[in-house]
């Protein structure tokens, strides 16, 4: 993406942004982690607005749903394909009026000035009638909204599909919220929450609001510590003592799974099949002064020269527990990936454990919320392979968060948990024994 932002002075450089970081999101299916590293002109705004565009683009897409609702309540007739822009317009628009309570001429008039630069001047008119009537009517209503509508129709339904309408409306509601930044550290997680101005969560995660650079933040040069949700930190604590053992850490990039089975003196040797992942990975185990092999492989046909005594697979999802961090993913994946990627991790799985020795460990998680992604694809491994037993999860191991622990004995932490500390990703684990 190469949009820079306008000169004209009626319209917000920040919103333009947004508008083109939707627009690549939406319209061209970029992720947005990608829209936002591609985009030239978000460097070239002042910090203040950068992280307004941030805000406000990753805040549109997290209340989609209920924006398009009240947008097409105020439409007598849908807008035409060709003025697909118009509606992006009126999305960053609406969030501005109705959720973050930006000044009604503020918004108004930008998005108007927007619509006209873009190329849809006879559309100008209508937005304006269209934002000044939200402004009117919908501040009261978008609250009343049941949080399932703002995501797309098939993840909502495959969320009270699986967890029932209750549980499934608070996940909704909490993924609506902003995240927090989780760090693990490698030693002395006391004097690093004082200095962080953290909190520890009883996972043992640190906690804190997101408020500047990461990098500025104390101990980060240093090393001492790695951003990490607390729910990903849990599956590879899952082995046990590692210490002196040999621990394979397959589709491992960026590394935080391998950072802390390293720093728990494990001999980790690291496997992704994307070299640039891969990269990154080994700049992130220097940075932190770790060491671990990096091996850049497709997991599902690579072998170790000899049998591990323990695997940790974080296997390729649909990443629906990450909604929080990443907004844009109900919008880029469908049911038809799941279905895809439910297969691939079929075959990650029989790799896995064909690469531990017998009596070693096998963890098997994802950072989603689908059954496809989690206890059906064990169901299906027990099925098809009798040496492989499951090890139920004590709650001790996990801070004593029995909520987290399933009737079967996996891990499935979910966005509603711990709602009174800010919430968790929601992630699902299950460890298992080859006999």
């Amino acid at each position: 993406m190469t949009e820079a932002t306008t000169p004209d002075p009626k319209i917000s450089a920040a919103r333009s942004v947004a508008f083109d970081l939707l627009r690549a999101v939406l319209a061209k299916q970029t992720p947005l982690d990608e829209a936002l590293v591609a985009h030239d002109g978000l460097a070239k705004l002042p910090e203040r607005d950068r992280g307004f565009a941030r805000t406000l683009v990753a805040t549109t897409l997290r209340r989609l749903g209920h924006v398009d609702r009240l947008i097409d309540g105020c439409l007598a007739q849908p807008l035409p394909q060709k003025a697909s822009a118009v509606r992006d317009i009126l999305r960053i628009a609406a969030t501005e009026l109705l959720i973050l309570g930006v000044a009604p001429h503020a918004a108004v008039d930008s998005a108007v000035n927007l619509v006209r630069s873009r190329g849809h001047e006879k559309f100008a008119k209508l937005a304006n009638a269209v934002l000044r009537r939200l402004d009117r009517e919908s501040r009261e209503t978008i609250g009343t909204l049941p949080a399932l509508d703002a995501l797309p129709d098939w993840l909502a339904e495959s969320w009270r599909g699986t967890y029932g309408d209750e549980t499934a409306e608070a996940m909704a509601a909490a993924v609506q919220r902003e995240p927090t930044l989780d760090i693990s550290v490698k030693q002395d997680p006391d004097h690093w929450a004082e200095a962080l101005g953290a909190e520890r969560l009883p996972t043992g995660t640190l906690r804190r609001a997101i408020d500047g650079r990461i990098d500025a933040l104390p101990g980060f040069a240093e090393g001492a510590w790695w951003v990490q949700d607390a729910a990903a930190a849990l599956p590879a604590r899952l082995l046990g003592a590692v210490s002196g053992r040999t621990v394979l850490d397959l589709c491992a990039a960026p590394g935080g799974k391998t950072a802390q089975l390293a720093s728990l003196g494990a001999s980790v040797i690291a496997v992704d099949r994307a070299p640039r992942r891969v990269k990154r990975m080994q700049a992130n185990l220097t940075r932190l002064r770790l060491a671990a092999t990096c091996v850049t492989a497709d997991a599902a046909a690579w072998r170790p020269p000899v049998a591990a005594d323990a695997v940790l697979l974080d296997a390729p999802c649909s990443a629906t527990g990450t909604i929080r961090r990443h907004p844009d993913i109900p919008w880029l994946k469908g049911a038809a990936d799941i279905a895809k990627l439910a297969s691939l991790q079929d075959r990650l799985l029989d790799a896995a454990v064909a690469m531990v020795k017998p009596g070693g460990l096998v963890v098997f998680c994802t950072c989603s919320l689908e059954a496809t992604e989690g206890p059906e694809r064990i169901d299906a491994l027990l099925s098809r392979n009798p040496d492989v037993a499951r090890v139920p999860v004590e709650p001790l191991e996990i801070g004593g968060l029995a909520e987290l622990v399933s009737s079967v004995g996996d891990l499935r932490s979910r966005p509603d948990h711990l709602p009174e500390l800010g919430g968790l990703d929601g992630f699902y684990a299950c460890r298992l024994i080859r006999r």
